[in-house]
């Protein structure tokens, strides 16, 4: 029995993943694919036809490699995962990007993958031209810079610039947008291509732009150099300093350039010129820098001769593009302005009749609120001249009651007047009264002291007349006889002649006395009663000033200066007790 049967079929496609700079793809190849069928249908398939600059990358060991065009897939040293990773790179750099790069895809591919080398530091840039470059991404990224739209922050979540530049300055992530933004702010009416050209304008005249480097030797004794592979030639460049190379070799300058195993030579156009000869540690690395000489030099070589039919087709239809789309963009440019007016004119319109609106309301609020003003003002019309009668009958009423209180207060100010001259008497009076009562108590102790002189007269008068009597009274008895005859009067009977007569005087000086006190009583009594009614017409005068009601403010006056009560009886009281002892 045959065992052919029993073996296994080999598979007849292979998974393979495309990576774009701004897209991933899986395709199913076959297995007797070449590269350039895999490349072509990448191409196909994102619309490139500007294909030269561009090449399938993949990584080998710890370097990388391109797809070779003429050679099968599998047959290289690709990974064999499945699916096979690629990468869709620019292998190739123009020497001037507005002159050949033509389509818009060919344009933002390398954008990208420009932009990318920046960020990522492979592309040294300085802190100044990576914030243009930044404010050009995100032009391209979000069109004309709108405040109303693009409030701060909005770059928050992109990656615009090195992480060296960042590190550089102490200036926080705000600060750098405040930057961006206002470099972004100038680039109005920019397309998104012409964004992204004038970004790689910019960044075709940095040092590092498009150059792949390599580490050689230069002899036997390993001195470490750089290898510099660009659109315009060799640069030999040492190890630390990747910017200003120390040797170049344009590709107008090299006759041919040949490498066996690890040594390489570059002879010069000039005969008379030192050939250079390196070495690279690597085949894997020699030929890929022979791959990328041989095709930096055929660009080279046609950018001086004149373009293909392809070529010259590609430039004429993308200027037709251009033009197309120029004219796309001002027949936009003008609707958009038109729109743009229509949706003012709209929108004041809009305002116009919600502002006619509003006028009508207000209006119409007017109108009911001055018809309620002309009802309320009728009604405050009759009101007032309600008012009005009421205030003239009032006025009048105020005007007797003026009148009034004038001759009141005319009265009042006569009536003040007189009592105040009563007062000033009554005080008068009581001061005499006084001077009176004190004269009166003089004379009642000058009265008191003659009595009391009269009484120690009578009694020694009594006395005496005692004496006499006792001595007398047994002649009379024995002698009845008549008297005899007249004879001058002894002192003692003088004596008892006075004394009858100072008994009948003080009986009249008591009279006199009684008399006089109960004539000061009397007139102690009416003026007392005086005094009374005197400050009951004062209170009551004063009861009728605070009854006014604030027309006629008297000032309240103080009791007038009178003796007191125990003063005015002092001279009574004292007549009292000397009647008393008497």
């Amino acid at each position: 029995m045959s065992i052919l049967g029993l073996k296994k079929k080999q598979p007849k496609t292979f998974k393979v993943k495309v990576s774009t700079m701004d897209a991933e793809m899986e395709f199913s190849c076959e297995v007797k694919w070449k590269g350039k069928d895999l490349f072509d249908l990448v191409c196909r398939t994102i619309g490139l036809r500007e294909t030269w600059f561009f090449g399938l990358r993949y990584t080998v060991k710890d370097t990388y490699a391109w797809l070779k065009p003429d050679k099968q897939v599998l047959d290289q040293e690709v990974p064999k995962d499945s699916p096979i990773t690629f990468h869709f790179l620019a292998k190739f750099f123009p020497e001037k990007v507005e002159d050949e790069l033509v389509q818009e895809i060919t344009q933002h591919l390398f954008f990208l993958q420009v932009k990318k080398q920046i960020l990522d530091e492979e592309i040294f840039c300085s802190p100044e031209a990576s914030v243009l470059l930044a404010s050009y991404a995100v032009q391209a990224k979000y069109g004309d810079y709108d405040p109303n739209f693009h409030k701060p922050g909005f770059l928050a979540q992109d990656e615009l610039l090195p992480k060296r530049v960042l590190m550089q300055y102490q200036m926080t992530p705000d600060m750098w947008e405040e930057k961006i933004t206002a470099w972004y702010a100038e680039h109005r009416n920019i397309t998104r291509d012409e964004a992204e050209m004038e970004y790689l304008k910019i960044a075709q005249d940095l040092e590092m732009y498009g150059v792949s480097y390599f580490s050689i030797t230069q002899n036997k004794r390993d001195t470490e150099l750089l290898l510099g592979v660009d659109a315009q030639g060799l640069h030999i460049y040492s190890p630390n300093n990747k910017l200003s190379p120390n040797k170049s070799f344009p590709w107008s300058g090299i006759r041919n350039i040949s490498y066996s195993e690890k040594e390489f030579t570059i002879k010069p156009l000039d005969k008379k010129k030192e050939v250079f000869k390196f070495y690279s540690s690597q085949l894997r690395v020699n030929k890929l820098i022979l791959q990328l000489c041989i095709g930096n030099h055929d660009l080279f070589m046609r950018r001086r001769k004149v373009d293909s039919i392809e070529v010259q087709q590609m430039k004429a239809q993308a200027k037709e593009e251009k033009a197309r789309k120029k004219v796309e963009r001002q027949i936009l440019a003008r609707e958009k302005q038109m729109r743009e007016e229509a949706e003012r004119a709209k929108e004041d319109m809009e305002r116009r009749l919600f502002q006619l609106q509003d006028e009508a309301r207000m209006a119409n609020e007017a109108l009911l609120r001055s018809e309620e003003t002309a009802d309320l003002l009728a009604e405050k019309a009759q009101i007032a001249e309600e008012e009005a009668k009421l205030l003239a009958h009032k006025a009048a009423e105020a005007e007797q009651e003026r009148q009034r209180l004038e001759v009141t207060a005319l009265k009042t100010k006569e009536e003040k007047r007189l009592m105040e001259q009563k007062m000033r008497e009554a005080e008068q009076l009581a001061v005499k009264l006084v001077e009176q009562s004190e004269r009166r108590l003089k004379e009642a102790d000058h009265l008191k002291q003659d009595l009391n002189e009269a009484k120690d007269a009578e009694r020694r008068a009594k006395q005496k007349l005692l004496e006499i009597t006792k001595t007398t009274y047994p002649l009379i008895a024995a002698y009845s006889s008549p008297p005899p005859p007249t004879e001058p009067e002894s002192p003692e009977v003088s004596s008892s002649i006075r004394m009858d007569f100072k008994d009948s005087d003080m009986k009249r000086l008591s009279m006199e006395i009684e008399r006089e006190r109960l004539e000061y009583m009397e007139k102690s009594k009416h003026l007392q009663d005086q005094l009374k009614e005197l400050k009951s017409e004062i209170e009551s005068l004063k009861l009728e000033e605070q009854q006014q009601a604030g027309l006629y403010s008297l000032r309240s006056y103080a009791e007038p200066p009178y003796v007191p009560h125990s003063n005015r009886n002092s001279a009574y009281m004292a007549q009292m007790a000397f009647y008393e002892e008497v």
